[in-house]
């Protein structure tokens, strides 16, 4: 049997590898939304009022919405595979601690 603290320094090798995922699907969501604030398409047009209509927001979070599936749809094999990693990745860190009886750790 491993010494307590081998399995301690073994988890903490795991939740370190979990959060670096983590970061990666962060990242990932904060270049799609990067790119989704760069896209001129989806500034409101200000011609609206000259006219004597008003913005349709309808339309705008149509296109914002379409847009957004676009780019992730791009991005779609690279998040399934790292949400499926970070899946396994959990698994594997709950049956650790259920093996050794390791509590979990406090959130303040």
């Amino acid at each position: 049997m491993t010494p307590l603290s081998e399995v301690r320094v073994q988890l903490a090798r795991m939740e370190e590898a979990r959060r670096q995922i983590q970061h990666q699907l962060d990242l990932i969501d904060r270049h799609i939304i990067r790119r989704m604030t760069a896209l001129p398409r989806l500034q409101p047009k200000r011609t609206g009022y000259r006219h004597g209509k008003r913005p349709d927001p309808d339309t705008f979070l149509e296109c914002y919405r379409s847009h957004r599936a676009a780019l992730t749809a791009e991005r779609q094999p690279e998040i399934d595979a790292l949400s499926r990693k970070l899946a396994h990745q959990d698994q594997a860190i709950a049956a650790l601690r259920a093996r050794h009886g390791l509590a979990l750790p406090q959130v303040a």
